[in-house]
């Protein structure tokens, strides 16, 4: 098993984090290799930037992801620039809050439910990480609870579960479309 997975967006929206939460989810409790880079614009908040996460069950020998498997851009620019460097079969999900895309993307209203259904835009993230595991399945559900619950700030915990199982619901309704 090996899969490639790009995270496009903008900077602060999130999208390193998740990127570093599912590597550790495959890591630390699937005990599975991984890698994960990553890359900002010049700017902190608001510039391009992108997380890429290899997953094996064998040795990773480059670190960058050649063709995306899953490409989730939760921007314009991300969606414009990566949607062409994605394998023949690869899954492209866009938030369709943020970006307009042609008829092979998948359009989630990820930072619309963010907001409208847990109040806080922040876990957009979160919920994008949700659909990201059940539609790669590259990390049990489990293991990616657990890594999110290791690294959210105390006291969100809660709200990021949440979060999580927001995006686990959003993907259900991708696969049944499939």
């Amino acid at each position: 098993m090996r899969k490639e997975i790009r995270l496009a967006g903008r900077g602060g929206q999130g999208q390193v984090l998740a990127g570093i939460i599912l590597a550790e989810a495959a890591v630390t409790y699937d005990g599975l290799k991984a890698t994960q880079t990553q890359s900002y614009g010049p700017e902190s908040r608001g510039g391009a930037s992108k997380a890429e996460i290899i997953i094996s069950d064998e040795p990773i020998d480059y670190p960058k992801v050649a063709e995306a498997d899953l490409l989730l851009c939760m921007s314009q620019e991300g969606y414009d620039k990566y949607a062409h460097q994605v394998s023949d079969d690869a899954v492209i999900l866009v938030d369709g809050t943020l970006v307009e895309a042609r008829d092979d993307a998948y359009s989630l209203p990820i930072t619309g439910t963010a907001e409208e259904k847990l109040g806080r835009v922040i876990v957009a993230n979160i919920i994008a990480l949700g659909v990201v595991v059940k539609l790669t399945k590259a990390v049990s559900e489990d293991a990616a609870r657990r890594a999110i619950l290791d690294r959210v700030p105390p006291g969100t915990e809660e709200l990021n579960e949440r979060a999580f199982d927001e995006g686990l619901k959003m993907a259900g309704e991708i696969a049944c479309r499939r």
